[in-house]
C-alpha cells in the first residue's frame, strides 16, 4: 500500500518564472523509508511542504494515508510528523516545556503532554539536559529535540527534511541511530537529503531529484551501477603513469582516465575489490610501486554527471520564510 503519493506536482515562484517543482511524481511504500537526493534547490524541500500541507501546489494531487493534502490539511496534520532544515525550537524555553508546550498545541491536554514529554526526553537521550534552556544545548541536541516535538502525536507518517545539516559526523551517526530506531517500530519515512551516505545508510529506496523533477529511482545499489558504480584509483610515479593506464583500462575494460598534475589514473571497475587485486599484481609484475591505490563509491556528484551531464549546481528554491513549526512569517 502507498502511504504517500504525489503526482504530476507543479509549483512555481516568481510569478512563474522560477519552477521549482516540474510534473513530479513520487510515492512511498507503507513500513518503509524513502530517501529524496538532490542537492540545494533540486525541489526538496518544496515537495515536503506541500505533502505536509505548508504548501499548495499550483498543480497535482497528493495524498497522505489515503487523505488528499489539498482538500483535508486538518486530518492529514493529525497524522505526520516534520522536521524541518532548521530545529524549531524556541531558545528561551527548556527542552521540557518546549515539548510540553508542542503537546498542548497538539490538544493532547496538560497531563498527557507532560507524560510523552518525559517519555520522549528519555528516548532521546535528553533528560539530563532537560531543565536547560535550548540556548545551551548543542546543533546535535536541539535536532534530536525537534525530532522528539515531530513525534509528539505518535505519527504514522514522518518527514525529515535534511535531519542531519549542520552536524558533526558524530551528531549525525546519533541521528542515524534515532532514525533507524523509528523506522524499526513501523513508521514510514520520506528522508530527503544531499548526502549519498545517508540514504545508502537508511533508505530502502532512493529518489533522485533535480531541477523539481524525479530524474532516476531505485536501491542503492541499483543506482550505483546505473552511475557505473565504483571507480579504481591509482598514484605512481611520473615514469610509470603510461603503463599503469595500460593496466588499469585492461583490468577495468574502460579506457582509464588521467589527471596529470596529481599522477592519478582513473577507471569505473563493476568487479569492486577483485579488480582491486588484480591491478596491484599486473603492477607489481611490472615492477610499479603503486603510492596510492584503491576504490572510490560514487559521490553525489559523480550521481548528477552520470545522470544529467552536469554537477549538482546550487541555487535557492523561493519559498515562504516559517517560524514556529509550519506557521507563515509575514515579511
Amino acid at each position: 500500500m502507498k502511504s504517500v503519493i504525489a503526482e504530476a506536482l507543479v509549483k512555481t515562484y516568481d510569478k512563474g518564472n522560477v519552477k521549482a517543482l516540474d510534473n513530479l511524481n513520487l510515492d512511498v511504500e507503507e513500513g518503509t523509508v524513502l530517501g529524496v537526493l538532490g542537492p540545494n534547490g533540486a525541489g526538496k524541500t518544496t515537495t515536503v511542504r506541500i505533502l505536509s500541507t505548508l504548501l499548495r501546489p499550483d498543480s497535482g494531487r497528493a495524498t497522505v494515508a489515503g487523505i488528499d493534502v489539498i482538500k483535508n490539511p486538518d486530518k492529514v496534520r493529525e497524522i505526520i510528523g516534520l522536521s524541518g532544515q532548521y530545529a524549531a525550537v524556541d531558545e528561551i524555553l527548556t527542552g521540557y516545556d518546549n515539548l510540553v508546550m508542542f503537546g498542548q498545541l497538539y490538544h493532547l491536554g496538560k497531563k498527557q503532554s507532560i507524560a510523552r514529554a518525559n517519555e520522549l526526553l528519555e528516548r532521546f537521550s535528553l533528560t539530563d539536559a532537560a531543565k536547560r534552556p535550548i540556548k545551551n544545548y548543542s546543533g546535535g541536541m536541539r535536532r534530536r529535540l525537534d525530532l522528539a516535538a515531530s513525534l509528539i502525536v505518535k505519527p504514522k507518517v514522518l518527514f525529515l527534511d535534511e535531519p542531519t545539516t549542520g552536524l558533526d559526523p558524530r551528531g549525525r551517526q546519533e541521528m542515524w541511530g534515532v532514525i533507524q530506531e523509528l523506522v524499526k517500530g513501523g513508521v514510514t519515512l520520506l528522508l530527503t537529503t544531499q548526502y549519498l551516505e545517508e540514504a545508502d545508510q537508511l533508505a530502502d529506496e532512493i529518489a533522485v531529484i533535480d531541477t523539481g523533477k524525479v530524474i532516476a529511482r531505485g536501491t542503492s545499489d541499483a543506482l550505483k551501477k546505473q552511475v557505473g558504480g565504483e571507480r579504481l584509483e591509482v598514484v605512481v610515479d611520473q615514469q610509470h603513469v603510461a603503463k599503469t593506464v595500460e593496466i588499469v583500462s585492461a583490468v577495468s575494460g574502460h579506457a582509464a582516465t588521467v589527471d596529470e598534475g596529481l599522477r592519478l589514473i582513473m577507471a569505473p571497475v563493476s568487479t569492486g575489490s577483485a579488480a582491486l587485486v588484480e591491478v596491484l599484481r599486473s603492477l607489481d609484475n611490472a615492477g610499479i610501486h603503486a603510492l596510492d591505490i584503491g576504490l572510490k563509491r560514487p559521490s553525489l556528484d559523480d550521481v548528477f554527471l552520470a545522470l544529467t551531464g552536469h554537477v549538482a549546481e546550487e541555487h535557492k528554491e523561493e519559498e515562504p520564510v516559517l517560524t514556529g513549526r509550519g506557521r507563515k512569517a509575514k515579511k
